[in-house]
C-alpha cells in the first residue's frame, strides 16, 4: 500500500516526503573536521569553479541568446520525473467500454439527424464530417465531448468572393451575383452577403424540431439543447439521464459548414508541411475543399461585418495530419515503428486542462487549440521520426511544454493554416495572462509537473452547503495557496541573471584570495 500511495504522488512531492532527516553530531567533531577540511574545501573550488562558471554561462545563453523560435532540448531528465510522465500517459487513454457505448450513443443521433434533414431545403444534401480530438484518436480520460460538422455544398453555380476581416481566419461571404437558389433565403438585406446568424439560427430550429420525435435507443436518456453562446459557431447539445438532477454525460457539437472548393488567398500556400510530410501530401492538402463556420468574430468596436462574420475550418485537414503524422510511410504501422506523438500531445492537453482548473480566472483564454497548435508547429520543424521514439516520450513532451512556454513568451503563436493571424494577440490572450502563463510553465517545470494529473473537478449540479466556520477555512487556504504561487512566479529571466553575475564574483574573489 506504500508503494502504490508514492506511485500517485508527483516526483516533486515524493522528493519533499522521501528527505532523510540528518544525524545529529558533537559540536567538538563538527569543529575538528571543519578546520581539517579547509584547506581541501578551497582546493575543490580552486578547481571546479571555472567548470561551473562555464555550465552557468552555457544555460544563461541557451534560456536568453537562443535564436527565436529555437526550444532547447532536454539533457537529462530525473527518473522519478521520467516515470510519473510515462504513468499519466497511460492514464489517458479512453477505456474500450466507454468509447464503445459513447460511439453506439452519438451514430444513432447523427444518422437519425441526416435522415431528418434530408427534407429541408438548404441541407437537403448536407453530410456529417467527423472531426475534432475524438476521431483524431487523441482524446483523453472520458469520451464525453464529440464535434460534428454539418456540411452543405453550395451549388456549382454558386459563386462567392470571401471578403478578409483580418489575417486570414475570418470573412464576409459575398455572392458575386444574386442567387434564386434556397440559400437566398439566408442573405442580408443587400441580396449578396450570406448571413452566418441567420444560418446558425435555422440549424438551432431544426435540431429542437428534430428532438420532439427522435428518442435515445436507450429510454435512460434524453438529448437538450443547450443555450446559444454569442461566440460559437455550434448547436451545443448534452446527454442526461431521464432522472431529475443528472449530470451531464456526452456534449455533442452540430456546426454547420458551408463547403467551398478554393481556398481564399491568405491561406491559398497551405500549412508549412513541406520537409514534413513532403510536397505531394501537401498538393493533396490544397486540393481539399475548405469549409467556413458561422462564427461571430471577436473584439471590440467592430464593424457591422463582424456580426455577420465566418470562420474558416481546417478541421477535416487537421485530422488527415494527425492520423498520418509521420515523416515516413511506416510510422505507426507496425509496432516497430510506433512513435509517441500522439501521446505527447495528449499529454499536453492534460497539463492545460490543469491549469485551467487550477487557474480558472487567470487563465481563462487558455484552451486545447493552442496546445494543438503548438504541436503542429514542432511536428513540422522536428519532423524525424527517429527523434519521436516512444522511449524518448519524456524528453519529446518536455521539448511541447518549452515550446508553448517560448511563444507565450514572445506573445505570439501563429494560426498553423494562416500564419498572419496570432493566436496570442493582446486581443485574445492579455498580456498579463500570457506573463502567468509563462510562469505557471515555468513552475510545472520546476515542481515536478504536479498538474499533469488534474484534480477531479467536483460536480457542477447542486453542490453541498459548506458551515461558515469551514467556509473560512478554506477562503484562507485559497488565499495562502495563491501567495505561495505568486512568490514563485519571479522573473526567471532576472533570477538567471543575477545567479551568473553572482558565481563571476564569488570566482574572482576566490581567484584573489587563493592568488594571496
Amino acid at each position: 500500500m506504500e508503494l502504490k500511495d508514492k506511485q500517485q504522488r508527483s516526483p516533486r512531492e515524493a522528493r519533499v516526503g522521501d528527505r532523510v532527516k540528518p544525524v545529529a553530531r558533537p559540536k567538538e567533531k563538527i569543529q575538528q573536521q571543519q578546520s581539517g577540511d579547509t584547506a581541501i574545501i578551497l582546493g575543490a573550488l580552486h578547481e571546479s569553479l571555472t567548470l561551473t562558471s562555464l555550465l552557468c554561462l552555457k544555460k544563461y545563453y541557451l534560456c536568453h541568446f537562443a535564436e527565436e523560435g529555437e526550444v532547447a532540448e532536454e539533457s537529462a531528465i530525473p527518473t522519478d520525473l521520467e516515470t510519473w510522465i510515462k504513468n499519466n500517459a497511460k492514464d489517458l487513454k479512453i477505456r474500450l467500454k466507454d468509447r464503445r457505448w459513447a460511439a453506439e450513443v452519438v451514430n444513432d443521433f447523427r444518422e437519425n439527424l441526416l435522415k431528418f434533414l434530408n427534407n429541408e431545403p438548404l441541407f437537403k444534401s448536407a453530410e456529417c464530417l467527423n472531426a475534432g480530438s475524438y476521431f483524431e484518436k487523441v482524446k483523453i480520460h472520458m469520451p464525453d465531448e464529440f464535434d460534428m460538422m454539418l456540411t452543405f455544398p453550395g451549388s456549382p453555380n454558386l459563386r462567392l468572393n470571401p471578403m478578409k476581416l483580418d489575417g486570414g481566419l475570418f470573412y464576409r461571404l459575398d455572392l458575386t451575383r444574386p442567387n434564386r437558389q434556397p440559400i437566398k433565403a439566408f442573405l442580408l438585406e443587400n441580396s449578396l452577403t450570406l448571413s452566418s446568424s441567420k444560418v446558425l439560427n435555422e440549424m438551432h430550429r431544426l435540431v429542437r424540431k428534430f428532438l420532439k420525435t427522435y428518442k435515445v435507443p436507450d429510454e435512460c436518456y434524453r438529448w437538450e439543447v443547450n443555450r446559444k453562446r454569442v461566440y460559437s459557431p455550434a448547436v451545443t447539445l448534452s446527454l442526461f439521464k431521464t432522472d431529475k438532477n443528472s449530470e451531464e454525460l456526452i456534449s455533442v457539437d452540430v456546426v454547420p459548414a458551408l463547403e467551398v472548393q478554393s481556398w481564399p488567398a491568405a491561406v491559398r500556400n497551405g500549412p508549412d508541411v513541406s520537409n514534413w510530410l513532403g510536397k505531394k501530401a501537401l498538393q493533396d492538402i490544397r486540393s481539399l475543399p475548405c469549409y467556413f463556420v458561422p462564427k461571430r468574430q471577436k473584439g471590440r468596436n467592430l464593424g457591422e461585418d463582424a456580426k455577420e462574420s465566418w470562420r474558416i475550418s481546417f478541421s477535416h485537414i487537421e485530422k488527415k495530419i494527425i492520423t498520418s503524422h509521420g515523416n515516413k510511410k511506416t510510422c505507426c504501422e507496425s509496432h516497430a515503428t510506433k512513435c509517441c506523438r500522439k501521446r505527447c500531445l495528449m499529454l499536453l492537453k492534460s497539463l492545460i486542462e490543469g491549469l485551467k482548473q487550477r487557474f480558472p480566472e487567470e487563465l481563462n483564454g487558455l484552451c486545447s487549440y493552442h496546445g494543438k497548435t503548438t504541436f503542429l508547429h514542432t511536428l513540422s520543424t522536428r519532423y524525424d521520426d527517429a527523434k519521436w521514439n516512444p522511449q524518448h516520450l519524456s524528453v519529446c513532451f518536455l521539448y511541447l511544454v518549452r515550446a508553448l512556454e517560448d511563444y507565450a513568451s514572445r506573445g505570439n503563436l501563429p494560426h498553423f493554416f494562416a500564419p498572419e493571424c496570432n493566436l496570442f494577440s493582446p486581443s485574445s490572450f492579455s498580456r498579463k495572462a500570457l506573463a502567468f502563463l509563462v510562469n505557471a510553465l515555468k513552475e510545472q517545470r520546476r515542481e515536478g509537473l504536479p498538474l499533469l494529473k488534474p484534480p477531479a473537478l467536483v460536480p457542477p449540479l447542486m453542490p453541498p452547503l459548506m458551515p461558515r466556520e469551514d467556509l473560512d477555512e478554506t477562503c484562507n487556504e485559497t488565499f495562502e495557496e495563491r501567495s505561495f504561487v505568486l512568490v514563485h512566479f519571479v522573473d526567471a529571466a532576472l533570477i538567471n541573471k543575477l545567479g551568473v553575475a553572482f558565481t563571476v564574483l564569488v570566482g574572482y574573489a576566490f581567484y584573489i584570495l587563493l592568488s594571496c
